[in-house]
């Protein structure tokens, strides 16, 4: 069975955001705006994307 993905677009800019928030986005693998990534879809990166909801952009992969 293939595991479910999420492609998460940063669509806003980390710099000056809260450490914590930070971190997640550099937890997701995202490195800069408009980079986009595909992440697997597991409880821990759920709550990484919900922490940062209003810097990213989330689609079905």
């Amino acid at each position: 069975m293939a595991q479910k993905t999420l492609k998460v677009t940063l669509v806003k800019s980390a710099s000056g955001r809260l450490k914590s928030h930070q971190a997640c986005v550099r937890g997701l693998g995202i490195r800069r705006t408009n980079h986009c990534v595909e992440v697997i879809d597991t409880p821990e990166n759920r709550g990484m994307i919900n922490k940062v909801s209003y810097m990213l952009k989330v689609e079905e992969a």
